[in-house]
């Protein structure tokens, strides 16, 4: 007589066969994703990093062998000045306030400040010298550079070298005026002296 179980041993390993195929096949499938999920978004990385961080940037560099902080001190139209008392405003923020070689372990005296979109009318950008180690003269080179919105390139608008003399010492580097678009409007720089400090 058969035995009545011999089908179902059949059936339990076609069972286990099926079961094991499957989860085979689920692994696989499993171990390709995870082997490729670190390059599914590099294309997007690599975009993101070449684009600049700001629409409008204001940076100052200095000598970076003297121990002194100069403040970066920058407006846009119909917003308060931006520097190291005030690091925020509507458009800018001051990205790295530098203060010489205190409580700074990096090797270059730096301070930039950017924007968060473009408001048309006049910009101005300001230093002052906050502290100083009583040597000669401070060479600083300021750059203002604009992102247009439809090159998404940085291009620079200013270069100007300033030399602070004295201690408290505000300088106007410039004063601008840009379209809603980044353009500069034509003859629109000048240095005429307004102050950004606030007292």
């Amino acid at each position: 007589m058969d035995n009545p179980f011999d089908d179902e041993n059949e059936l339990d390993t076609a069972d286990t066969v099926f079961r094991d195929m499957t989860m085979l096949a689920l692994s696989g499938f499993v171990i390709i994703v995870l082997l490729l999920l670190p390059w599914l978004n590099i294309v997007a990385q690599d975009e993101a990093t070449k684009e600049p961080s700001g629409s409008v940037i204001v940076e100052v560099l200095w000598p970076d062998d003297r121990n002194v902080d100069v403040d970066l001190w920058v407006k846009s139209p119909d917003d308060a000045a931006v520097g190291f008392s005030n690091m925020a405003g509507y458009y800018f923020n001051l990205l790295r306030d530098d203060r010489g070689t205190q409580f700074d372990t990096t090797p270059i005296n730096y301070e930039i400040s950017y924007s968060r979109g473009i408001a048309a009318g006049e910009y101005q950008a300001n230093l002052h010298l906050y502290a100083t180690d009583g040597g000669p003269p401070i060479n600083a080179k300021v750059i203002i550079s604009v992102v247009e919105p439809d090159q998404r390139a940085r291009t620079a608008i200013i270069k100007k070298d300033v030399t602070l003399k004295k201690f408290n010492e505000e300088i106007t580097v410039a004063r601008w005026t840009l379209s809603n678009k980044g353009k500069l409007k034509p003859n629109s720089v000048h240095a005429l002296k307004k102050s950004l400090l606030r007292r």
